[in-house]
């Protein structure tokens, strides 16, 4: 097992650092790619409960979404609004045709359509901020500073559990640890950044994103936990040999990417 993880965080390392550096298309690709596999995946755990969501509206609507944020900002309002009025007419066929559960399934497409269409293209959109690729390795890897000091500190000291029917395996001495480390080693890693060309944050201004990307984004874990739970899963899927599916990897990134767009936007680029 540790083989096949260890091979697969390798080959996700070999694509995904180049397309962070070279940004442009490839990233945007590769982002939009992530996003559409984790609508299947997003659609197939519901389907386990019997809600059916459009599969050419979900995964063509969240592609759509990105894709006109990205090439098209002007038109993706109008783009996501018109693909709600898709949602609701091939549901209202559905039902016609004896789906009965077709109200229900229109929640699912549409959620999946918000939630990784709309929330998924901040990610993108984080990357192509001025100095975007220096933005995107401090918010990416704040998150993974806290997810990883939550995982050790939580194994060695865990007794108090964080969300019991969620997360049971979470705790709060684990959440505390990754809050702290976070909020320590986001201005670190700033002022390194810093030091090869990057934007010149204040201790204060990398210890504030850090902790409120630390505080926030698990409840992007959470949230994701919510849904496997509802359909009695363990992974969004297998795509990915060791790891589970691409909904279990960024999770934290949907939150995290729009988190940290605003708090650019509002404490640097305003």
């Amino acid at each position: 097992m540790f083989i096949k993880r260890f091979l697969a965080a390798l080959v996700l390392a070999a694509v995904g650092i180049p397309a962070i550096i070279f940004g442009g298309h490839f990233y945007a690709i590769l982002i939009m790619g992530f996003l559409g596999v984790a609508a299947w995946e997003f659609g197939r755990m519901f389907r386990q409960v019997d809600f059916i969501a459009s599969e050419p509206v979900l995964l063509g609507g969240v592609l759509l979404v990105a894709v006109a944020r990205h090439y098209f900002p002007e038109f993706g309002a109008g783009v996501f609004s018109l693909l709600i009025l898709a949602a609701m007419t091939w549901h209202l066929i559905d039902y016609e045709r004896g789906r009965d559960r077709a109200a229900s399934d229109f929640c699912v497409t549409v959620g999946g359509i918000v939630y990784l269409g709309w929330i998924g293209a901040y990610l993108i959109d984080l990357r192509y901020l001025p100095d975007g690729l220096w933005w995107i390795v401090l918010v990416l890897p704040a998150i993974w500073l806290a997810d990883t000091a939550a995982y050790f500190f939580g194994s060695r000291f865990g007794k108090h559990r964080l969300s019991p029917r969620l997360s049971p395996k979470k705790s709060w001495e684990g959440y505390i640890a990754g809050i702290i480390f976070a909020t320590v080693g986001t201005p670190a890693l700033a002022l390194l950044w810093h030091r090869f060309g990057g934007p010149d944050l204040t201790w204060s201004q990398g210890a504030g994103l850090g902790a409120l990307l630390s505080i926030l984004t698990l409840l992007g874990d959470l949230g994701e936990s919510m849904f496997k739970r509802q359909a009695g899963l363990k992974d969004s899927s297998n795509i990915i040999p060791g790891h589970g599916g691409i909904f279990d990897r960024i999770d934290s990134w949907l939150w995290g990417g729009v988190i940290g767009y605003y708090f650019i936007i509002w404490f640097f680029l305003h």
